[in-house]
């Protein structure tokens, strides 16, 4: 029975947070994508941030009253990760076959999916930031039961290295989520569509293997990391932050307000005369300076594992690699297309892609 509930955990979680997302108060906000036929700009109800904890603090109180362990969720990890699987499967398809083609391959239409923008109840709940919700919080939640699980088995000898990764990865969810209107700025929102990767991806991928860096090591042994290590591994995690967190910052301030100061930088930007770009500050270092601080960010958890040889966990960080330096190449292709000569000019005052110096 409890393997049973295991499998069908991540399909209540999901139906819980979509429930709170629909029912809970949140704040109305104009977001960057403008309507189909239209000059309107699509309109967000946010309240990511207040979903989050209140799944949080129901965990918390479920593991208090021994109703569920708090190690429960890795204990039946596989069998929770089947049912993820099959719930992505259920709903890429539905959201996907009642739409018209958009593309050759149905495969393609799967994948990439069909929809661009997918709103219930007036824009009550919005497809996309749900499934973002959806993917950060089931993501914590596994963190955390994973590392219970490691206290549990090793109580007063556990890991301090393990419970600082887990804090820097909460640190970076709710950073996500108190962040939430800045991400309708970015790439996911305004050029994707939502199939298999965006759906699929928020339901598994990202829960289940975001946190391999925990599953691989919660049952390993306290690798006794000096903390001086510790701490130039929260320094890395931090390097990161800055990078990616004032990077997307500046770009939605200046997409709100282009004459509007980022801190203590003056926003500098070239025209062609309909369109515009920001081209100093963490934008004038390189054209995806933000993919580098993610990197950064997924190194710095991994590391304060304290296992650095174990190839697992570096899957974590490896795959933010695969990822944005692919999305680069194809976010300038469609840069190239949209700015023209302007986009050239940018590449000319900017040639660095996502590494200064070096790419």
């Amino acid at each position: 029975m409890d393997k049973t509930f295991g499998f069908l955990a991540p399909i209540g979680i999901t139906v819980m947070i979509f429930v709170l997302n629909a029912l809970l108060p949140g704040k109305w906000v104009t977001g960057y994508i403008t309507q189909p036929d239209s000059t309107e700009k699509m309109k967000y109800r946010l309240n990511g941030i207040l979903v989050f904890f209140v799944v949080i603090i129901l965990w918390f109180l479920s593991g208090y009253f021994d109703i569920v362990p708090y190690d429960w969720l890795f204990i039946y990890r596989w069998y929770a990760l089947a049912g993820a699987f099959t719930l992505g499967i259920i709903f890429t398809m539905a959201v996907v076959l009642p739409y018209p083609s958009v593309r050759k391959s149905f495969l393609s239409d799967v994948f990439f999916g069909r929809i661009e923008n997918l709103q219930l109840w007036g824009g009550r709940v919005d497809a996309k930031m749900w499934l973002y919700m959806t993917g950060a919080t089931v993501l914590e939640l596994n963190a955390l039961s994973f590392a219970a699980h490691h206290w549990i088995l090793f109580g007063d000898h556990a890991s301090k290295g393990l419970f600082l990764s887990t804090a820097l990865l909460s640190y970076f969810l709710i950073d996500y989520m108190t962040f939430e209107e800045v991400h309708l700025y970015t790439y996911d929102l305004f050029a994707e569509r939502i199939g298999f990767k965006l759906g699929w991806g928020c339901i598994v991928f990202y829960p289940y293997f975001y946190s391999i860096f925990l599953w691989s090591t919660a049952d390993l042994p306290d690798p006794h990391t000096p903390a001086w290590l510790l701490l130039i591994y929260v320094l890395i995690f931090f390097a990161g932050w800055v990078l990616s967190r004032g990077a997307n910052l500046q770009k939605y301030l200046f997409k709100k307000d282009p004459e509007k100061p980022f801190l203590w930088i003056t926003p500098e930007m070239i025209t062609d005369g309909s369109n515009t770009l920001l081209v100093n500050g963490f934008w004038g270092v390189s054209r995806h300076i933000n993919y580098l601080g993610e990197i950064l960010m997924g190194t710095g958890i991994i590391l304060c594992t304290g296992y650095p040889s174990l190839i697992w966990p570096w899957l974590y960080p490896l795959y933010y690699v695969g990822l944005l330096f692919t999305r680069q190449i194809d976010d300038n292709k469609r840069c190239a297309l949209k700015y023209g000569e302007l986009w050239r000019t940018y590449e000319k005052k900017v040639p660095y892609r996502i590494i200064p110096f070096i790419y």
